[in-house]
């Protein structure tokens, strides 16, 4: 199996490389969203819950995650934590039941803060993007999917964001195989890395015979 790290800033658009990895590689495809294994805080008041900063490492349990990938890999099916950004909480009456596939793909922006997680991964991308661009489809997400007013948009990106993002996500770059300039829509970029994939399940499979 193939594990491939996606990462990037807030609104750089990963999920768009991810849907389009996931197109050319037809069925043979998991994706393991970081945004699924943000630690339970159900046992906080609303008020406390809402306080949290989603953009700090120590808001994601790593230690699911990895987990849950090394499982994959070694072929087991695993039951996804269902976490809500409304309640700020994790249901403990729901899962997602993924089964493994020859490339599994882990994203979020924070994903290469985790050496362990990295350690998994056999190629890392990072997705960029400009931060004018990022900043819109930021404030399209929280207030379409988040429930947040303009007002509460700009200062959660003033105040959490941005900071995090200077902090722990630009620095993560560093550890990245390949970067895609121009976020999700550098088809170029997104057709090579395809073709790369490609190759490394062809050589893996390669070395079972």
């Amino acid at each position: 199996m193939l594990v491939i790290g996606i990462a990037g800033g807030s609104g750089s658009g990963k999920t768009t490389v991810v849907k389009a990895i996931t197109k050319q590689l037809s069925g043979r495809v998991v994706v393991i969203p970081q945004d699924s294994y943000y630690k339970d805080s159900s046992h906080l008041p609303i008020e406390e819950r809402q306080k949290i900063n989603f953009d700090h490492p120590d808001a994601i349990d790593w230690k699911l995650l990895c987990q849950q990938v090394r499982e994959l890999k070694q072929g087991r099916t695993i039951e996804q934590p269902v976490y809500s950004y409304i309640t700020c909480s994790r249901s403990k009456t729901e899962t997602v039941t993924v089964e493994p596939a020859e490339v599994i793909i882990v994203e979020g922006i924070l994903i290469f803060t985790c050496k362990e997680l990295r350690d998994q991964t056999n190629i890392k991308i990072f997705v960029d993007a400009d931060s004018d661009d990022r900043l819109m489809r930021i404030m399209v997400r929280d207030m379409e999917e988040r429930g947040r007013t303009l007002e509460m948009a700009i200062d959660h990106y003033q105040e959490t964001v941005k900071p995090m993002h200077l902090q722990f996500i630009e620095p993560s770059k560093r550890y990245a195989d390949i970067i895609i300039p121009q976020g999700g829509h550098n088809k170029v970029a997104i057709d090579i890395i395809s073709t790369t994939v490609e190759e490394a399940l062809h050589r893996l499979e390669k070395k079972k015979k």
